[in-house]
């Protein structure tokens, strides 16, 4: 940034004892505005913004389509820094663009936040396989589904949290599979009126419609006279290829997921060949150790044998609101504490790119 220049900021001659006192004023009353004057005023400005804009909210667009239909692609989002506490910069840069010095990064700190993250919230954060400074990494949007210390698992598409099952929320959405009844015709065209999603036909016999959809809109259409059942279109187990799912190697997919331990700042875990997987990231990439192992089991962290490691932060496993058209945990990991950027508040502006206008339903609507 420029630097301030340390000198006044107007330097007029002492005016004279003789000259009146009233023409003295209306030089200055009707005096025009100077290149300084303009200067300061910008750069007054542009630190207002900087410094509204890294503590206090930031604004951010929508561009995809994973957490329909809780945000839709073209929404305009304000994320509140102060809910969990403004990080200080890691680097020195140009405000409002990506460049920064390189090789100059300051130690990870945040100012303490109004609140801690919740189960539920919806949370900006950067994106953390990217290299590079923190603050620098792609920003991601997705809602908290496991919180530290939380042992997660997910069972045919239904998350559970420590045993305790999270339902979609109204504005979640997934596909279903529809089946009919065996003397009626696959609904298509009425699942199209409707404004269902991704409409296909499932079975050899074209027995099932897979849709995407709210599960109050599932509901509907499986009271329909055409359909026998409805239920979550689960895929079969082996669905994704290991490296696709996190952690590589795990037998778990994108429908059917864990048990998986979501670390706490403070825990002390048990490593092992087998569940090393699940933690080398956090002890290498996030927290900034050596580790090393070899095929007998011994594991070395910064040289030293050990079989355990003491977690320096919270971690939690995030999902997009879409469950099927998402890129999430479920696919790279956790999202470590000093990733998170804020919470998601307010929805303060919508375009429709398809129809080329605002939706203006959508405009200072709550994020929830």
């Amino acid at each position: 940034m420029p630097e301030a220049v340390d000198r006044p900021l107007a330097e007029e001659p002492a005016s004279s004892p003789l000259e009146p006192r009233s023409k003295r004023s209306d030089k200055t009353k009707g005096g025009s505005v100077t290149v300084r004057d303009w200067l300061v005023t910008i750069l007054i400005a542009l630190c207002a913004a900087t410094f509204i804009r890294g503590y206090i909210v930031e604004a951010y667009r929508i561009p995809t389509t994973s957490m329909e239909r809780t945000l839709l692609a073209g929404d305009f989002v304000i994320v509140s820094k102060l809910h969990y506490g403004p990080r200080l910069p890691e680097t020195i840069g140009i405000p409002f663009t990506n460049w920064h010095i390189p090789g100059l990064q300051f130690p990870r700190s945040r100012i303490s936040g109004l609140v801690e993250p919740s189960r539920g919230d919806i949370i900006v954060f950067n994106f953390p396989l990217e290299e590079g400074p923190i603050g620098r990494k792609t920003h991601y949007i997705k809602r908290v589904i496991g919180m530290p210390g939380d042992t997660l698992s997910i069972v045919d598409k239904i998350p559970y949290a420590n045993g305790r099952a999270l339902p979609l929320l109204p504005e979640m959405q997934q596909k279903w599979l529809a089946v009919r009844k065996s003397s009626a015709k696959l609904p298509v065209q009425r699942l199209e009126s409707v404004e269902i999603e991704e409409v296909g036909q499932v079975g050899s016999q074209l027995d099932g419609i897979s849709f995407q959809s709210t599960a109050a809109l599932a509901e509907e259409i499986g009271m329909w006279d055409e359909i026998a059942s409805i239920q979550p279109l689960v895929l079969p187990d082996g669905s994704f290829r290991s490296g696709q799912i996190f952690p590589t190697g795990a037998s778990f997919d994108r429908d059917n997921y864990g048990p998986i331990y979501i670390p706490a700042r403070g825990d002390l875990l048990r490593l092992s060949l087998e569940n090393l997987p699940v933690y080398e990231d956090i002890i290498t990439r996030y927290e900034g150790h050596d580790l090393e192992f070899d095929s007998s089991g011994v594991i070395w962290i910064d040289g030293e044998v050990t079989n355990s490691y003491a977690v320096e932060q919270d971690y939690f496993f995030v999902m997009g609101d879409n469950r099927d058209s998402s890129y999430d945990s479920r696919f790279w990991g956790f999202v470590p504490w000093d990733h998170v950027v804020g919470r998601a508040t307010t929805i303060y502006f919508s375009w429709d790119r398809e129809e080329g206008e605002p939706r203006f339903s959508r405009m200072f609507r709550a994020v929830r």
